[in-house]
């Protein structure tokens, strides 16, 4: 499978991190958070950390560039149960716009090596993830996004991308202009400026609805 067993990712461990995002519970079903393409640049190598820390670089003295966003939400099913120890990894640009894929050869733009490109941790017991990465960044013919995948207990994979809110270049990007409107309001998050207590600048929140049940399998 991939490297989840960094500091964060404990063999058949259960809670990773506890985020600072209200737990939910609805006894409606809920929306499942829209399906959207991997992409070419899921990483073809991984960094040798692969922890929910994007910034900071084990074997690295420096923070990457860009200007750094706290990433948290909560995990749940359409029932609105959290989903716990549920790997979730999220993949993006650097501040440059280079992914960390080799295939991205994008190379008049120089990779920012303090940038970990990768991170993937599991939920807590309440379904709660969180991530210490960067705002993420356009790139040609892309609206700023982060890459995102769940993976339920039973085995299910759900692939997605996480877009911001008021952001110009939406509009432009032809993954975003294919949903409809009830799907970009499930996709599309504010980031809202940090009160100066936690070491970033931005902080978001994305909540992941699963289109599976708990039973499933």
């Amino acid at each position: 499978m991939r490297p989840w067993t960094r500091r964060n990712l404990i063999a058949g461990g259960g809670a990773a991190v506890v985020a600072a995002v209200p737990l939910v519970s609805f006894a409606a079903a809920l929306a499942p958070t829209p399906v959207q393409s991997e992409g070419p640049f899921y990483p073809d190598r991984f960094p040798a950390d692969t922890d929910d820390d994007l910034v900071r670089v084990a074997g690295r003295v420096r923070d990457a560039g860009g200007e750094i966003l706290l990433l948290d939400g909560q995990v749940l099913d359409t029932d609105g149960r959290p989903v716990a120890n549920e790997v979730v990894e999220i993949w993006q640009v650097d501040a440059n716009g280079r992914y960390l894929a080799t295939g991205d050869r994008s190379l008049s733009r120089p990779r920012d090596d303090d940038f970990q490109g990768y991170g993937a941790i599991r939920t807590d017991a309440e379904g709660r993830y969180r991530f210490r990465t960067i705002r993420p960044v356009s790139y040609p013919g892309r609206a700023p996004h982060i890459h995102v995948k769940a993976h339920h207990p039973a085995g299910h994979v759900l692939t997605t991308q996480m877009y911001i809110a008021g952001e110009p270049r939406n509009e432009s990007d032809i993954l975003y202009r294919r949903l409809g409107a009830a799907e970009r309001d499930r996709l599309t998050v504010p980031l809202i400026r940090s009160n100066g207590k936690v070491d970033a600048e931005w902080r978001a929140q994305f909540r992941i609805i699963l289109p599976w049940k708990m039973t499933a399998g």
